[in-house]
Parts: C-alpha cells; structure tokens; sequence
C-alpha cells in the first residue's frame, strides 16, 4: 500500500471525534438541565446490574472538571486514531470500551466506575505500542508524540488518588496494549527508487551504461541491442539571378 494512498484526510478525522465530545457533553448538560443523576449507570464491579455501566460509562462524568478533563484528550486520541489506523479505528474503539469495562468490572472497588478516561487509556496505549510494534517512522514519531503529550498519565494507573478510578485507567492500559498485539493494520510502502531495491545490479542502469568505471563519460557507446540512427542534413542555396 502507498503512503500517499494511507494517510489521506477525511471526514471521519473531523466527524468522529466530534461526535464523541458532543455525546458526553450532551449526557452532562441533560444531567444539569433536568436536575438528574445518572451514576449508577456506570460500572459496579460484579454485579449483574453494574454490567451495563460497560457500554454507558464512558458517556457519564461527576463534574465540569471531570468532563473537560476527558474531553481534550478523547478529541485528540479519537483524531490520531482515526487519521492514522482508519480501517481498525472503529474496532478498538468497540473493542476498547467493552474489554476495558470488563476488566474494570472484576478488578475495581465496589463504586461507580464512570466517565470516558477509561477509553482515552485505551487510545493512548493502542496508539503507542501499535507505533512502536509496526516499527514504521512515522508511526513510531506518533507514539513519541503520545508520550511527550499524555506521558504523564501513566502515574494513573496507580491508586495515587482516592477519588480517581485507577482500575478502569489500569484497565484501558491494559486493554490497549492487547488490542496492539491482536489488531492487524496495513502499514504504508515507502517508495524506493531503483538503485534502493535489492536485485539493483550497475551493470543493468541505463544511466551508468553512458560511463566506464573511473566515471568518464563514453561517447559515440554502441550499446547491445540498440540501433543507432544517423541522420543527415543537406543544404541547398538559392541563388537570385
């Protein structure tokens, strides 16, 4: 696959990402608007009940500073994610949230789990181990992107805080990380010139035929194969009597 035929802008860059932020958004502003609380949507581990917090968690947060928190970096990730691994993009985002909130479910504290940071784990780790494992350049430059931008998260996923939800960050590390090793994506072919491929022989380059071996240029070298075509030209003069 060409790169140029790879890493082409589209709608879905935009659109995606969007989406995400307005959802969240939405879910908080009808929460405010009509004085509800929607926590026990989120995550109780074991518990039958608090299984449907793994698909609806994500949508929920406890505060402004909680959803703005979330917000930039789902936007950012969700924008790389899709730019970069279109054709899996849909997957891990899928695959993401429901095994990141399975984990969160057998491993966390008996609370409601909630908000999106589970999914941006998600997407940070995916996006760094799947540079660094395809070993391409420019998707190796994104990984070290990720780490100088959101380096700092990692510390999360240990129970530093009280009140922040280290399992379900621990749970969306971990699920990115499988999902890097499990998930196949196209890399792009860089274009090599001739005299890069592997079966490139001097001897068989037109150019270098035109030149002996102390790099002299040969003129008038009847080359193999080819016919030489001499052309003549005559003048005639007119003479005015």
């Amino acid at each position: 696959m060409e790169l140029s035929k790879t890493y082409t802008f589209s709608q879905s860059v935009v659109l995606s990402p969007l989406l995400a932020v307005l959802a969240i958004w939405a879910v908080f502003w009808a929460e405010v608007r009509f004085g509800i609380n929607l926590n026990e949507y989120g995550i109780y581990p074991r518990t039958v009940s608090g299984l449907k917090g793994v698909v609806l968690s994500p949508f929920i947060h406890g505060s402004v500073e909680h959803l703005y928190n979330n917000t930039v970096p789902l936007a950012v990730l969700s924008s790389f994610l899709f730019y970069f691994y279109r054709e899996a993009a849909f997957r891990v985002l899928l695959l993401g949230v429901l095994l990141s909130g399975l984990i969160t479910w057998l491993i966390g504290r008996p609370s409601y789990h909630i908000g999106a940071s589970g999914l941006i784990y998600v997407l940070s780790s995916f996006i760094f181990f799947k540079g660094i494992f395809a070993k391409h350049y420019r998707l190796v430059a994104l990984s070290l992107v990720v780490v100088f931008i959101y380096g700092s998260m990692i510390w999360y996923i240990f129970p530093i805080k009280e009140d922040i939800s280290w399992e379900g960050h621990l749970a969306g590390f971990v699920t990115g990380l499988l999902l890097a090793l499990t998930i196949r994506v196209k890399i792009p072919q860089e274009r090599k010139y001739e005299w890069e491929r592997e079966d490139y022989s001097e001897d068989n380059d037109p150019f270098l035929k035109h030149f002996d071996e102390n790099g002299n240029f040969i003129e008038n070298k009847e080359e193999e194969g080819e016919d030489i075509v001499e052309v003549r030209y005559h003048y005639r003069t007119d003479k005015k009597e």
